[in-house]
């Protein structure tokens, strides 16, 4: 789900859309998990190159939060709510949550990276956020599987 945007994030973007030469301003803010620590926990992952992919409910998304298209830019953010990096979307598909595949889990870097971690760390915060929004979790709930490229900052970039 996407954040606002603030004087630091729209800096970030400005930088790189300067630096790269991209046009338009369509770009998300996001922060992964759901608290401080797990946001800096995943951005290390991501930063370090082992996580190039993230999972959300599809249930997360409607007219004001379209779902990830190819292409996108999404600016993320720190545990404090500081920019640290924009990804480029290189590849969404929507299927059930049950249906993740090695790869994907390899890609999304958490756990000791094999599906049945996989399963296992996404069927329990999926939960947690079923019962704290009050929906019903299930191994069929459709699920976004979103991988992506670092474009910026140029140290950390996969371009």
């Amino acid at each position: 789900m996407s954040l606002p945007r603030t004087a630091a994030t729209d800096a970030m973007w400005r930088a790189f859309k300067e630096a790269r030469g991209v046009a338009g301003e369509r770009h998300d803010v996001v922060r992964f998990g759901d608290g401080p620590a797990m946001a800096d926990e995943l951005l290390a992952l991501c930063l370090a190159g082992t996580k190039r992919a993230t999972a959300s409910l599809l249930r997360e998304y409607g007219p004001e939060a379209p779902v990830p298209q190819v292409g996108d830019h999404v600016v993320v953010l720190d545990g404090r709510g500081e920019p640290r990096c924009i990804w480029r979307t290189i590849r969404v598909d929507v299927a059930p949550l049950c249906a993740v595949d090695e790869a994907f889990a390899r890609d999304e870097g958490e756990g000791d990276r094999t599906r049945a971690s996989w399963l296992e760390l996404h069927n329990r915060y999926f939960a947690d956020q079923a019962a704290r929004e009050g929906f019903a979790m299930h191994e069929e709930i459709e699920t976004v599987f979103e991988r992506f490229v670092l474009v910026w900052p140029p140290e950390a970039a996969d371009e």
